[in-house]
């Protein structure tokens, strides 16, 4: 008979590349810091704003150039000519308030060293114009001196691939709504798996809940300790590198305290143990099993860098693991999780547990499922995964 080994107490803690069809160069003067930063940039900076246009929306991809002083932390507005919305962002916060829009750091990208600079972007709709902002300001003060926009170009009929990257599959290795499956039972490219050991917890070919077509997978997952219930994919995932997913998933019930994964990725780095994506106190995580390290920190500081998964809607999730240098990042949306990007550079509260093992990850296969090791029941469904070694957008 095998003995289950008790799982080690989890300690609780409360992109891409774009069509450029124009680039504006915006050479500007006065940097100076509002009394948000602890340093001031007081001699200019510079602003590049790329937009991709397509008829009734847009993307902008901005990068920011500190020419002056450090600091620490930066905030961006401008006003729209237009009638421009903005509807999202990435590597930042945006917020609009008729034509004004504000824009303000990532926390992980405010520090900005002279001649450093940071990137993010928005994508926005528009009915009759989408002309260039010029009235560029940092942390409150004008940067003035703007060039002349150029002509973003003839608006085309479809929106741009990146970012985000084009929802299709492409060359991924996994490309699967589920509509190729029959019965309730998984099978086929994908089975039933309960690594470890088995509990009470189901998966099932759903018809009657979808993101698109007219199927999903159901987990109906169940709390305990080694209550483990996956749809395991056949397809070798060894030579896939660096390895991005994308899925779209439902669930019902917030994320618990306890720790909790949906996504488990045999990793051979770890000897066959499993990379984990999950949840604890409430917010997403990455997990490693054979250390029990997890990203973000069991911190208040970190968990605030981390993001909740909405509940009783479709969601897409992207996450990306480079098998070269270890680095990771994981997408709400379109939005990156500052808390769950893994560059290499220790951050302070968030990833020195994570950066004390540094063999890059390799993982064989994918999972996709519910277990606990506490409290924690819940109903999930997946549909529309993708895996590949290129961005793959919702």
């Amino acid at each position: 008979m095998r003995t289950l080994v008790p799982r080690l107490r989890h300690r609780p803690w409360v992109s891409a590349v774009l069509a450029g069809f124009s680039v504006v160069g915006l050479l500007l003067a006065g940097f100076v810091a509002a009394p948000v930063s602890s340093a001031a940039a007081d001699s200019g900076c510079r602003v590049d704003y790329t937009v991709n246009q397509w008829s009734g929306g847009y993307t902008a991809a901005i990068k920011v150039t500190n020419l002056g002083p450090a600091v620490t932390s930066w905030r961006l507005t401008w006003t729209y000519g237009g009638d421009q919305q903005v509807t999202s962002a990435w590597n930042a916060t945006a917020s609009q308030s008729g034509k004004a829009v504000t824009v303000t750091d990532a926390g992980w990208n405010g520090p900005l060293a002279t001649g450093g600079s940071a990137d993010f972007g928005v994508q926005g709709t528009y009915q009759a114009a989408n002309p260039t902002p010029s009235d560029f300001a940092v942390n409150g003060v004008s940067c003035g001196g703007a060039t002349a926009p150029t002509d973003p170009g003839t608006p085309t009929t479809t929106p741009p691939t990146t970012p985000p990257p084009s929802s299709g599959c492409g060359g991924a290795v996994i490309c699967t709504g589920f509509e190729d499956q029959s019965g309730t039972t998984p099978s086929g490219a994908w089975q039933f798996m309960a690594p470890d050991c088995q509990g009470t917890g189901t998966v099932t070919v759903d018809t009657s809940v979808a993101h698109s077509g007219g199927k999903s997978i159901r987990v109906d997952g169940k709390a305990g300790y080694c209550n483990h219930a996956f749809v395991a994919t056949t397809a070798d995932l060894s030579s896939v590198g660096p390895v991005y997913i994308r899925m779209w998933v439902r669930h019902t019930t917030a994320l618990p305290a306890g720790h909790v994964a949906f996504v488990s990725m045999p990793d051979s780095s770890q000897g066959g143990k499993a990379l984990r994506i999950g949840g604890q106190n409430g917010a997403l995580q990455w997990n490693r099993e054979i250390d029990d390290a997890t990203l973000p920190a069991q911190s208040p500081t970190g968990v605030a860098q981390s993001a909740p998964l909405p509940t009783g809607s479709w969601q897409c999730l992207r996450f990306m693991v480079d098998t070269s240098n270890g680095h990771l990042d994981t997408w709400l949306g379109d939005q990156q999780v500052p808390g769950l990007h893994q560059d290499g550079v220790p951050t302070a509260d968030i990833d020195q547990q994570w950066l004390s093992r540094t063999t890059a990850p390799r993982p064989t296969g994918l999972r996709l499922g519910w277990e606990s090791y506490g409290g924690g029941d819940d109903t999930l469904w997946f549909d529309d995964v993708a895996v590949g070694s290129a961005p793959i957008g919702c």
